[in-house]
């Protein structure tokens, strides 16, 4: 065991200590708010500069309902649009051209521009003129106040969602919120249970190739070592992990305190109640954030990350001890990758039907539970089901270890050649 745990403590030292992991662990977090900041603070920035746009408008009914803006000043066309495209006017961004009635004609409207018209100005002429052929279309029923009638007949209405507790309590609940935090934790062991598996088989493939592990396992078991390796760099992960939830939920807050209006929209606009101004959309994420039970998710998370982590790192160090080759660890890459991405495929979809057979088995295999469990869980799985999932898990994690054992123990030590199938079977059994 005092060998075990050498091997563990130079595995996570000599990793945690490289630059690499310093950069990735510190610098990511970063990357992350700064995506989810930066495009509200850009879309926030105008240029300044105001745009001409001519309207070449035939009929002349529509050229007058359009107001200049911050980005755009629209100009009454007195030209025709053979002319303002001879003429060589820099001034002019764009030339809106309206032919003939759009109610007859919705092919009747142009917007002609020597570049890349942005998004926010078809948008801006799309909302325009799509307003006055509504118009003209109310008028040609000839019903009187038909218009103010359909305006006052829409409604706007948002079910809400009460959960309730086993001790009859309840709370605001929100699906979406459910489903962001089962991505997220899907994707998150997704992407760390390849990684990190992906590790151990780059280490036991440079022990091997340098030969260093001759030197090791003439002090150390063999069982030891891989172990020893397997139970390092998982450890690794689970501070990576730590260290990225405290950075991201710090930086995060900072995000919020010093753009305190910088997400807030007209649908989340504040209302004034009793004096006060209170955001009513932020007391309801506050309420349905509230709902999710976080301890539960984190903790089956991290049983989750360590059962599916062993279970794939033991197949990881099993082949690149039996390959010669950093190339030839590739060809095996493929189908685990192809595991995974299949079971992340499954919880992904599973969201829209937490309780379906392909998420209920998927949910027991061992070799896709860690990725979709994780995210049935956040949907108040039964607690049967979890426990036999975990079981079976950690269950088939330990029995492949052993197994993983067998062959490292003989192929950590084989060069030369590649073994067949059935030379590692004999290795299985060799006592």
């Amino acid at each position: 065991m005092n060998k075990l745990s050498l091997i563990i403590r130079k595995e996570y030292v000599q990793r945690v200590s490289k630059k690499s992991f310093l950069l990735l662990t510190f610098l990511l977090p970063f990357l992350f708010v700064a995506m989810i900041f930066l495009p509200l603070w850009l879309n926030r920035i105008k240029s300044g500069e105001v745009r001409n746009v001519v309207i070449v408008d035939k009929t002349g009914k529509y050229a007058p309902l359009f107001e200049d803006t911050d980005s755009y000043r629209f100009l009454h066309g007195d030209k025709s649009l053979e002319a303002y495209r001879a003429d060589d006017n820099r001034e002019i961004f764009a030339i809106l051209n309206i032919s003939s009635d759009l109610l007859q004609d919705p092919s009747a409207a142009t917007l002609y521009s020597e570049k890349q018209i942005p998004n926010d100005l078809s948008s801006l002429v799309n909302r325009v003129l799509t307003k006055r052929m509504e118009q003209d279309k109310l008028a040609s029923f000839q019903i009187p106040d038909l218009e103010r009638i359909i305006e006052e007949s829409r409604v706007s209405f948002n079910i809400h969602t009460i959960k309730w507790g086993k001790d009859g309590s309840e709370h605001v609940s929100s699906t979406l919120i459910t489903q962001l935090t089962g991505f997220l934790s899907t994707f998150i062991i997704y992407m760390f249970i390849l990684m990190y598996g992906a590790m151990v088989m780059q280490g036991v493939m440079e022990e091997k190739t340098s030969r260093i592990v001759e030197i090791m396992v003439s002090s150390v078991k063999p069982f030891d070592l891989m172990m020893g390796k397997i139970i390092g760099i998982g450890l690794v992960g689970l501070t990576q992990i730590f260290l990225w939830g405290i950075l991201v939920g710090i930086l995060l807050v900072a995000g919020g305190l010093f753009f305190p209006g910088l997400t807030q929209t007209d649908a989340t606009a504040p209302v004034q109640a009793g004096g006060m101004a209170i955001d009513t959309s932020a007391l309801q994420w506050i309420a349905a954030l509230q709902s999710v039970n976080f301890i539960e998710i984190i903790s089956y998370f991290i049983l989750y990350f360590i059962g599916g982590y062993l279970l794939y790192a033991s197949v990881f160090a099993a082949i690149a001890s039996a390959v010669n080759s950093p190339e030839d660890t590739q060809q095996f890459m493929v189908p685990i990758t192809l595991i995974l991405a299949f079971a992340l495929y499954v919880g992904i979809y599973s969201s829209e039907n937490s309780d379906g057979s392909m998420a209920f088995w998927c949910s027991l295999i061992p070799f896709t539970s860690p990725v979709v469990m994780i995210m049935r869980i956040p949907f108040e799985v039964p607690l049967w089901q979890k426990l036999l999932s975990i079981t079976l898990l950690f269950a088939t994690a330990i029995g492949m270890a052993c197994f993983a054992a067998k062959i490292y123990r003989i192929g950590i030590l084989m060069y030369g050649k590649k073994p067949h199938l059935k030379e590692i079977l004999k290795w299985i059994t060799f006592r």
